[in-house]
């Protein structure tokens, strides 16, 4: 029963790490409409810059990550300005066609300034683990299961309940009528591109921290894609909810299923569950559904 216990709740865990790379995807598609393919980069570009921050440059945690985050809201300010300020009203297929581009420019400009070694990245939280009885906890997804926790719900409250989150709502509905109604979809894009890129950091230091960064770990990118998916792509509290659900089913599959068949079903089982439900409900569980007059 212990055992369950420990691949349940550790499973829950990396569900939440998925969940807070998803509140990426799902923040800059509120404003937007757009499937950003290069979320995976953002988080290994965050990684890289918290790595230069304290171990290429040696600054202290309490000044380097802030910094981290402020170069992170500063970049994804940039790729709006310089990608996607123009193309709003254009249609859905050209912009993300543009992030396909974007993923592609931006491991390059990983690789051209971080180079393809891999770096050891900082200790943020302490190794050991939290010891529960006979469960055993890593303390960097028990602290960030917690932390994205509380950033779930408080940008559920910013985008319910706060004038400016308000506006980005309207503006995810429509564009053209967000202008009609005086809101700056320039405005509420951009911000949703500074709180992605800011997201994508805080979700590098939860997954990397201790272990190492390469341009290989914007995989967690692709991980945190049925999470989005089954969630709905305009829901931020239920993204929590979906990211538990995917990442207890994954753990229990490669705990129980991928030794008897000698495979990897663990990693794939996520999407099967994701086209299940897609199949069923395209919305997602807790997306928005659109009634359109013809």
């Amino acid at each position: 029963m212990s055992e369950f216990l420990n691949y349940t709740i550790n499973g829950a865990l990396i569900g939440l790490l998925y969940a807070l790379i998803a509140m990426g995807f799902i923040v800059i598609y509120r404003a937007s409409k757009v499937f950003n393919f290069a979320q995976g980069e953002l988080v290994v570009f965050g990684g890289f810059v918290v790595w230069w921050m304290i171990t290429s440059i040696g600054l202290p945690y309490w000044i380097g990550i802030p910094l981290a985050f402020v170069a992170a809201a500063l970049f994804g300010f940039a790729i709006e300005r310089i990608f996607f300020s123009r193309l709003v009203g254009e249609s859905v297929f050209a912009m993300v066609m543009v992030t396909i581009g974007l993923l592609i420019l931006l491991r390059g400009l990983i690789l051209v300034l971080f180079g393809p070694q891999v770096r050891p990245f900082p200790i943020i939280f302490p190794l050991q683990p939290v010891i529960i009885g006979d469960i055993l906890i890593p303390r960097s997804l028990f602290i960030g299961g917690m932390i994205t926790i509380v950033v779930g719900l408080g940008l559920s409250w910013f985008f319910n309940r706060t004038r400016p989150g308000l506006r980005m709502t309207a503006v995810a509905e429509d564009h053209q009528v967000a202008v009609s109604m005086g809101i700056s979809v320039k405005r509420s894009v951009a911000f949703a591109w500074i709180l992605g890129s800011v997201l994508s950091t805080l979700g590098a230091i939860i997954f990397l921290s201790g272990k190492s960064v390469s341009f290989l770990a914007s995989e967690i990118g692709l991980a945190a894609l049925p999470v989005a998916l089954l969630a709905g792509f305009e829901s931020i509290a239920g993204v929590l909810l979906a990211g538990i659900i995917v990442g207890i089913i994954q753990g229990l599959v490669m705990a129980y299923v991928d030794p008897v068949i000698g495979g990897s079903v663990g990693n794939v089982f996520p999407f099967i569950i994701m086209l299940v439900i897609l199949f069923i409900r395209p919305t997602g569980m807790f997306g928005w559904k659109m009634v359109e007059r013809v």
